[in-house]
């Protein structure tokens, strides 16, 4: 029998039980008890106007997270500016200087970990952010709506206040992001407003979509939630996974592509894989994870729960074993050890752009990319 007509039988969306008319599509098998590998229905089955309720969602989600993020960098804004006022305050009163600033951050690093915007410098953007603007009511109406980095800017560039001001209502009504408004003040655009005919409206973004953008984008706004950004943590893994994903199809060594972001539900819990291979020469699916951060030991206990969902559900009897790669950023061999001394399946951890400590087992070598082809590889897509 041809393997690979063998492996893409398997690699095909199935449907479960179809006992019930609404019965779901599904990859492999799917258990009673309430596992399965989902897939979405085929947009030719679905009924008519999907489409346009799809879009309205789609733009209802955009609007509230756009209404809320605006808000969250306007209470950003705004406690910088207090902070800065209170430094401000002791400063003209009893000639607080830069030692002072210095424990200040450290100690409130220290009661706040995960916020990087206390630092040294940035309180000092705070204090000369409030010497600034002294009226709070500005700062509330006009300069509370733009990111915070675009002040930072503005007090690095810009000497005067009625300067600072119109740059921040022209970069508010413009959606300009922070590098857009580097430009224009580089460009000494409030010199040249209402005084040439410019192409501005037709060439510059409408109000908010820049600019909303970059707040997306501000490591500083999450920090300010007490959270970590794992939106721009997801974006170096999801780069990771495309170059991942085109080097391993690329090597023509067996890797047959199943899908990327795999759902896996079990019970009342959706989980997700990021990359999900058969080996045709090894005859064993591969599961690969990407990680920005460090290793945890909580990675090895999730991918081998993956291996375990894949080798039930998807798995033939004549597979082997399902295979875990989980590449991270950094990682302490002692951790990696300890976490994986009595996992009995095959897991290897890898640290993408520095070296790689623990490898496949010997015996898949040979079909596998080598850790000089992964390291290399892993060093070239971070590096993109």
């Amino acid at each position: 029998m041809d393997p690979k007509k063998t492996a893409t039988s398997r690699l095909t969306a199935a449907r479960g039980s179809k006992s019930a008319p609404d019965a779901r599509l599904a990859r492999g098998r799917v258990r009673t008890e309430g596992a399965t590998f989902p897939v979405a229905p085929p947009r030719s089955e679905l009924p008519e106007g999907y489409a346009e309720t799809l879009g309205d969602i789609k733009q209802r989600i955009q609007q509230e997270r756009l209404r809320v993020v605006m808000a969250a960098n306007s209470a950003m804004v705004l406690l910088y500016w207090d902070i800065g006022r209170m430094i401000l305050a002791r400063q003209e009163r009893e000639g607080w200087g830069a030692k002072v600033i210095d424990r200040l951050s450290a100690d409130l690093r220290e009661t706040y970990p995960e916020m990087r915007g206390l630092s040294p410098r940035n309180l000092k953007y705070m204090r000369a952010f409030a010497a600034a603007w002294p009226d709070v009511d500005f700062v509330q109406q006009a300069a509370a709506r733009i990111p915070w980095f675009h002040h930072c800017v503005l007090l690095d560039r810009v000497a005067d206040a009625p300067t600072r001001a119109w740059y921040i209502r022209a970069a508010q009504a413009n959606g300009w992001s922070r590098s857009v408004l580097a430009m224009q003040i580089d460009g000494r655009a409030h010199e040249r407003a209402g005084k040439a005919i410019t192409n501005f409206a037709a060439t510059l973004p409408p109000e908010g979509s820049d600019m909303a953008a970059q707040v997306f984008k501000d490591p500083y706004l999450f920090d300010f939630l007490g959270t970590a950004d794992p939106r721009r943590e997801r974006e170096v893994e999801q780069a990771l996974v495309d170059h991942i994903q085109k080097f391993l199809l690329e090597l023509g060594v067996g890797f047959a592509f199943v899908g990327r972001q795999v759902k896996l539900e079990v019970g009342d819990q959706e989980f997700v894989l990021d990359l999900l291979f058969y080996h045709l020469k090894l005859r064993a699916f591969v599961v690969i994870e990407l990680k920005a951060g460090a290793f945890k030991p909580e990675h090895a206990g999730k991918m081998n729960f993956y291996l375990s969902a894949v080798d039930d559900l998807l798995r033939h009897p004549d597979d082997k074993p399902t295979i875990g790669l989980l590449l991270c950023r950094e990682k302490d061999k002692v951790v990696v050890e300890y976490a994986l001394r009595d996992v009995m399946k095959p897991i290897g951890v890898a640290q993408w752009e520095t070296r790689l400590v623990e490898s496949l087992p010997e015996g898949l070598r040979g079909s596998l990319p080598t850790v000089e082809e992964i390291e290399a590889e892993l060093a070239a897509g971070a590096s993109r």
